[in-house]
């Protein structure tokens, strides 16, 4: 019994699966698959480390051809776009050439080495150029579209005329000469004149607008004394307005409304009967006799 027992085991652990049978060429195949695997990697990164190398010699070599390129045509892109025209438009009071010869173009500049800010600077450095846009126009061509001062007042400073636009830029010095077609401003300093104060200025610009106003309803030479900002002296065909601080547009409107009823204000040249007029007082307007 106990023999049949045994060999009954026996049997039947030799019938049973045999464990581990086919490990040891599983494991073998798992490594080669691995090999395989990194052995690939490693040639995809020197492919890509390839082809990137390429690329970077690629540029090198197009950016050396590129500095070769761009020495050897210099002359030849000079000679394109050498500027052989400057076009000069809006000017009126400016001879063309005056702001061709402010640029200094040297012979043979080409268009794209021209700094346009540059050159407006140098326009607008004119007196009489307000405002400048200096422009390229390919392939020859260099433009310059200017926008004038006009001209609006004389101002005497010091022992000299000075002409001036409406803002109270000095646009020429004329000496002993005069303009009666334009109001006079008197009072002022030369040399704040030609420094352009910013109170001289608004002082040319007050006479401006006063010669405008009165312009409009009383005809003769309008003289502004300047000489305090505070207190504007305007005299027109032998009548004198004396002006105050607040604007001289309310001030002159306010005169305008009472003018009908002043019958004593003549306007002739002669100055006679009422022949000065403050409006320096708010809601007032006084007038006076001078002997």
């Amino acid at each position: 019994m106990k023999r049949w027992t045994i060999a009954r085991r026996n049997a039947q652990r030799q019938a049973g699966p045999r464990l581990n049978q086919w490990k040891g060429t599983r494991s073998s195949h798992v490594e080669t698959q691995d090999r395989v695997v990194r052995r690939a990697q490693v040639v995809a990164k020197g492919r890509r480390l390839i082809r990137w190398s390429a690329i970077g010699v690629g540029v090198v070599l197009a950016g050396w051809a590129l500095v070769v390129g761009i020495q050897r045509s210099g002359p030849w892109l000079q000679r394109l776009l050498e500027i052989k025209a400057v076009t000069v438009e809006g000017v009126h009071q400016i001879g063309k050439q005056e702001l061709v010869d402010r640029l200094a173009l040297k012979p043979g500049t080409p268009l794209h080495h021209i700094l346009t800010t540059a050159m407006k600077e140098r326009v607008e450095s004119h007196p009489w150029v307000k405002e400048a846009v200096v422009t390229r126009v390919p392939l020859h061509e260099l433009r310059i579209s200017v926008v004038e001062r006009k001209p609006a007042a004389i101002v005497h400073a010091g022992s000299e005329n000075f002409l001036s636009d409406e803002e109270g830029h000095v646009l020429a010095r004329l000496g002993q000469d005069d303009n009666a077609m334009f109001p006079m401003v008197t009072g002022l300093d030369s040399r704040d004149l030609l420094r352009g104060d910013a109170d001289v200025r608004h002082a040319v610009k007050s006479g401006v607008e006063l010669a405008r106003l009165v312009g409009q309803s009383i005809d003769g030479r309008l003289q502004v004394n300047a000489a305090n900002p505070a207190n504007l002296v305007a005299s027109v065909r032998g009548v004198q307005f004396q002006f105050g601080e607040d604007a001289v547009s309310d001030q002159w409107e306010r005169f305008q409304r009472i003018k009908p009823s002043l019958k004593t204000v003549m306007f002739d040249g002669h100055g006679r009967g009422g022949n000065e007029i403050d409006l320096r007082y708010e809601n007032r307007v006084i007038v006076r006799e001078r002997g």
